[in-house]
C-alpha cells in the first residue's frame, strides 16, 4: 500500500523539492498527501502547490501556547491520513505530547553530524572547531531536541578557506541525496524506531547511523 507523507515546513522548501522529485521518479513508495507550515510565506508552500499538492498553513499566532498549537497541528496531520511525518525545515520546538502521538512515523534531517552540532549555526560552529568534515544526519524525531535515534549520514570536507554559506551548500547535496532515501525505507516499513535505536530490516543500527 502507498505511504502517505505529509511533510512540515518552514522556509524555502528545497529537501520538500528532493521529496517530490523522489516521488514523481519512483524512488519513493509513497505520495506526499499534504505540506503544512507555520509559516505563510515559505517558499515551499509554492513548490507543493506547483506539483499539485495540498498545502496548509497554521498560524501559531492563533494560538495560546506551544501545547495548544502542537494539538490542532496533530489534528492536522491525522485528517490527511499521514503514515510518514517528514520536518523538512520545520522551525519549531515540538512539544513531548506531539512527538509521542507521531512516534516512529517522524523523520528530521539536521545539518551536521550528530550528535555534534545540535540546534543552530551548526556550520559555524564547525568551522570554528577546526573540524575536517562536517555534513548531515537523518533521524528519527524524540522529545529530546536533535536527539533521537540517527538513521543516516552523509559527510562532506570542511576547507580551510570555507564560509558558512560555501559549507551550507556543500552540505545540502547531501541532503538531498540522503533524506529521500530515508523517508523511502520508512514509507517501506524496512525503517523502524525501538528502544535501542533505529532498525533497519530487522537490524539494530549503530550510533551513528547506517554506514557502506
Amino acid at each position: 500500500m502507498t505511504a502517505n507523507i505529509v511533510v512540515l515546513i518552514s522556509g524555502s522548501g528545497t529537501n520538500l523539492q528532493a521529496l517530490i522529485d523522489a516521488c514523481e521518479q519512483g524512488k519513493i513508495d509513497g505520495r506526499i498527501s499534504a505540506v503544512i507550515s507555520n509559516k505563510a510565506d515559505a517558499f515551499g508552500l509554492q513548490r507543493a502547490a506547483r506539483a499539485g499538492i495540498v498545502t496548509e498553513f497554521l498560524d501559531p499566532k492563533a494560538y495560546s501556547d506551544r501545547a495548544s498549537y502542537d494539538v490542532a497541528l496533530a489534528d492536522m496531520i491525522d485528517g490527511h491520513r499521514a503514515d510518514v511525518i517528514v520536518m523538512a525545515g520545520f522551525m519549531r520546538i515540538l512539544s513531548e505530547g506531539f512527538v509521542e502521538r507521531f512516534n516512529g512515523k517522524m523523520l528530521n534531517i539536521h545539518p551536521s553530524l550528530l550528535p555534534k552540532y545540535q540546534g543552530l549555526h551548526t556550520h559555524q560552529r564547525a568551522i570554528e572547531a577546526g573540524d575536517k568534515e562536517h555534513g548531515c544526519s537523518v533521524h528519527f524525531v524524540t522529545a529530546e531536541l536533535d536527539g533521537g535515534p540517527v538513521v543516516l549520514q552523509a559527510k562532506v570536507p570542511v576547507f580551510q578557506e570555507d564560509s558558512p554559506e560555501e559549507l551550507a551548500k556543500r552540505v545540502l547535496v547531501q541532503e538531498h541525496a540522503i533524506y529521500p532515501l530515508v523517508v523511502s525505507w520508512l514509507c517501506q516499513g524496512r525503517l523502524s524506531m525501538t528502544e535501542q535505536g533505529a532498525e533497519l530490516d530487522g537490524q539494530l543500527l549503530p550510533a551513528e547511523g547506517y554506514a557502506n
